[in-house]
């Protein structure tokens, strides 16, 4: 952004965009006006050491909850975590199973039917974009990577750009805003109607509002 000619700017994210855009802002505060999300990384863990305020019932719901969807839905993840070079000769392999591998998530992420929630040209594009630029084993070993820095902070580290965050309807397990102030500073929590996961693809006016809603006090020209 500097290399650009803007020396402050706004950063916004979803999925492994909202933790890059989390790290930019713990990291260059001094260069981020303001942060907006609309998904808190699944590796976000505040600081839990003594002093700190006791985790409260909605917390250790989220915290049960959190593991619950793991156990059922997280293989992908610990598969790609931990052995990301095997799936990706596989999937590389096969187009059929790159296609499985990636609609399985579109249809179990987003409000509603994969059929009618996304049109075919789109999901086509999202696969054929890992098929023909052969990046897929790229994409897999990013989860490795993440797991050996994960989002942890210890006490007294804060994300300190103020934070608007945007709950799609059928996001992931997404912490309460308890949770998520321990290290951020929430400003702006919006509970949205409808949208799942994908919100950019599936619900993008709604996040485009709030983007824009958000983000307009605190521009400067």
């Amino acid at each position: 952004m500097q290399g650009l000619g803007y020396e402050t700017f706004c950063l916004q994210g979803g999925d492994i965009g909202a933790a890059v855009s989390s790290w930019l802002a713990y990291r260059f505060p001094q260069n981020t006006t303001a942060l907006h999300l609309n998904y808190i990384p699944g590796s976000y863990r505040p600081p839990l050491d003594a002093g700190q305020a006791p985790i409260s019932t909605e917390e250790q719901a989220f915290l049960d909850h959190v593991a619950q969807w793991a156990d059922s839905e997280g293989a992908y993840a610990h598969m790609q975590g931990t052995k990301p070079q095997t799936l990706a000769y596989a999937l590389t392999d096969s187009p059929i199973g790159l296609a499985a591998w990636i609609s399985e998530k579109f249809q179990a992420w987003s409000d509603g039917d994969i059929r009618t929630t996304f049109s075919l040209d789109a999901l086509l594009i999202e696969i054929s974009i890992y098929w023909f630029s052969g990046t897929l084993d790229s994409s897999l070993r990013l989860y490795k990577e993440s797991r050996k820095r994960p989002m942890h902070f210890k006490a007294n580290e804060r994300v300190l750009p103020p934070l608007g965050l945007a709950h799609f309807a059928r996001e992931l397990p997404l912490p309460p805003r308890s949770w998520v102030e321990r290290v951020y500073d929430v400003r702006r929590w919006t509970e949205m109607p409808k949208g799942g996961h994908f919100a950019a693809m599936e619900r993008p006016e709604l996040l485009a509002e709030d983007i824009r809603a958000y983000f307009r006090p605190f521009r400067t020209r």
